[in-house]
């Protein structure tokens, strides 16, 4: 795992400062703590940071071929290298290397860009084709490795693992893009392809970007650099019978576990006490018999957040070599940290327990096992069955009727917070009102439509012109090719909230500790037989993931696999009612909130006033205020 950063000169062939690109990849050096390497020649340069996980001794990157007129930085793991090795050395290419990058420089002189076709893994990469003065770039088909990039106005293209590496570059504009606020206290994040700056974008997963310097020579700079889908998510393919769902499920997650436990260094798994992680330590104990999988979790003070109870027991039934911290009810003292982990606004709190898990995973191990994705393969949120409801609703009756009524009730039916979740009915009826691919974005949204319209400056709504998060949903849903309501939902949250939100987190967070994350569950060819499930066998009654969970029964504790899912949260109420109350209160009230003239300061106060006094909970509101102002503090100079 690692960090890759670079500069091409786009319209000629002047030195790249060298000092700059220094400056660029050592703010990333937390990915790559072992060595690092850069390589320039006219017009280009290239940087890399590397944690050395597999042909330690080797692999030094930048790496070459043979004739040394293709190089390559990459970050991630090619799982299938070893058969990639054995079909090139069999067409006449000639390793020097025993690892996984080599393969890439290769595959890249015998197949061009359809060499990401052949990999297998997790990815982000950049190659410099001198001959050809190309430069090709490329992001796994999951989105499981982040990669940016910037166009500035001089012709200079950046790239880089983190934000912070265009971010470091003098001539960078922070210029904020303005859309991106709309989508962040929509989501808590911003979605691909866009970052929290108007001159910065991230590479969608299952694309690359390739750029041709030599039909750019009598041409001035472009003003946008056009991505290319070699990969999707299909959800329209034969589905399964449910005799091939029996006998292949275990096998095929097996075999995507297997792949994954390559390495010359420390490995060993998360251990949550959740279904996946459990399924996946199972899975790792069966395959190495020989010796105890290194296991670890956090807990926490308070029970209703804590589930170390679960992972202890299934730590004992497979013997694991079981590490466990424990989080402090009050431990928020990574708030200023986050902000610049993440380098834009992010909004998950659970950032802070997943930061601290890899800290304690990394004093064990250099590689870790996640069972991430499992929710959004096998239909285990519980929002998945309220939007099954809501369309059966939908289907009962006619748009004209469902509309006014619903939207009638939704604006006048109280905010429920304190009270039971049948009673909460507000988003429901907002929901209700609108069509499924609207419905279920108000369902996602951390701030509805209507208390983002009164957060909003004058300002900030000129700005927007008009715009709403529920369009990155409407995008996306025009290219999910199926009818089936439970299969759309899931397409949407493996293009939003799987990458922006879940991957996201685990990459900034395990890689601030120098530590390797796998998603086996994310394997393209397990993902690709996974989406032919029925939809029915994925929900069955009030049962999420049934066909996973059926699966999993002679390996796991029935109380493992069928309780209710508590998910990874911290006590965000409490802590704005109590210790965290005045750091809150000076964020809210800070020059840098108010100079922002983003946001109506009259309604910041009024979420705050309501929250503490426990009349009602915005906690995920106020959070989300929080870590925006954090960012613009320190991100901005403000």
């Amino acid at each position: 795992m690692c960090g890759i950063a670079g500069i091409l000169q786009l319209n000629n062939t002047t030195e790249v400062n060298q000092s700059v690109l220094k400056q660029m990849n050592t703010s990333q050096s937390h990915r790559g703590p072992d060595d690092d390497g850069y390589h320039f020649e006219a017009g280009i340069g290239l940087a890399h940071r590397r944690l050395s996980i597999i042909d330690i001794a080797g692999s030094h990157q930048p790496l070459f071929n043979e004739t040394g007129d293709v190089a390559v930085v990459f970050n991630g793991e090619i799982y299938n290298f070893a058969e990639l090795t054995t079909e090139l050395k069999a067409r006449g290419h000639v390793f020097s290397t025993h690892g996984d990058t080599e393969t890439i420089v290769h595959a890249w002189e015998e197949w061009g860009v359809d060499c990401v076709q052949h990999f297998r893994g997790m990815f982000a990469f950049a190659i410099w084709d001198r001959n050809k003065q190309q430069l090709f770039m490329a992001r796994d088909r999951m989105g499981i490795k982040p990669l940016f990039y910037s166009l500035l106005p001089d012709g200079q293209l950046l790239f880089g693992s983190e934000l912070k590496v265009l971010t470091t570059h003098p001539q960078f504009n922070k210029e904020l893009y303005y859309q991106g606020i709309e989508d962040y206290f929509t989501f808590g994040y911003i979605p691909e392809p866009h970052t929290i700056y108007a001159n910065a974008f991230k590479m969608n997963p299952g694309h690359y970007l390739l750029i041709d310097k030599t039909l750019l020579a009598d041409k001035s700079s472009p003003t946008a650099l056009k991505q290319t889908q070699y990969w999707d998510i299909d959800f329209s393919q034969a589905v399964l019978t449910e005799q091939e769902v029996k006998s292949e499920l275990l096998d095929r997650l097996k075999e995507a576990v297997d792949i994954r436990l390559i390495a010359e260094v420390p490995l060993g798994a998360f251990l949550s006490g959740g279904v996946d992680s459990s399924a996946i330590v199972a899975l790792m104990a069966q395959l190495q018999q020989d010796k105890a999988v290194n296991t670890c979790s956090i807990g926490f003070d308070d029970q209703q957040f804590d589930e170390s109870d679960y992972a202890t027991q299934v730590a004992r039934q497979y013997q694991t070599n079981h590490r466990s911290g424990m989080v402090d009810r009050d431990d928020f003292s990574l708030i200023d940290k986050l902000a610049a982990l993440y380098d834009e606004p992010y909004a998950d709190s659970s950032a802070m327990p997943t930061y601290r898990v890899c800290q304690l995973a990394r004093k064990h191990v250099t590689v870790a096992l996640s069972g991430d994705g499992g929710d959004e393969l096998f239909g285990g949120y519980r929002r998945y069955r309220y939007q099954l409801h809501e369309e059966k609703m939908r289907g009962i009756m006619p748009q004209a009727i469902r509309q006014p009524l619903f939207g009638t009730l939704g604006n006048l039916y109280p905010k429920l917070d304190w009270a039971p979740r049948f009673l909460r009915a507000k988003t429901t009826f907002q929901s209700l009102a609108m069509n499924a691919v609207s419905g279920y974005c108000n369902t996602m949204s951390i701030m509805r439509s209507d208390a983002r319209a009164a957060l909003f400056s004058p300002k900030l709504k000129q700005k927007l012109g008009g715009y709403q998060s529920v369009e990155v949903f409407k995008r996306h849903a025009a290219n999910a090719n199926t009818d089936d309501p439970l299969k759309l939902v899931q397409y949407l949250d493996m293009k939003t909230y799987l990458v922006g939100d879940i991957l996201t987190k685990v990459d900034r967070a395990s890689m601030a500790h120098s530590l390797e994350v796998r998603v086996p569950l994310l394997d393209h060819k397990y993902v690709e037989w996974a989406t032919r499930l029925p939809s029915a066998m994925n929900i069955r009654g009030n049962e999420g993931k049934a066909a996973f969970k059926q699966a999993l029964e002679p390996h796991l504790p029935h109380d493992i696999l069928y309780r209710k899912k508590m998910g990874f949260a911290v006590p965000l109420a409490g802590w704005f009612r109590g210790p965290l109350k005045q750091t809150l209160q000076q964020a809210l009230q800070s020059e840098a909130l108010a100079d922002s003239g983003l946001f109506n300061q009259h309604y910041i106060q009024q979420l705050y006033q309501q929250h503490v006094s426990g009349k009602r909970d915005h906690s995920s509101a106020l959070w989300t205020l929080l870590m925006f102002s954090q960012f613009y503090r320190q991100q901005l100079g403000q």
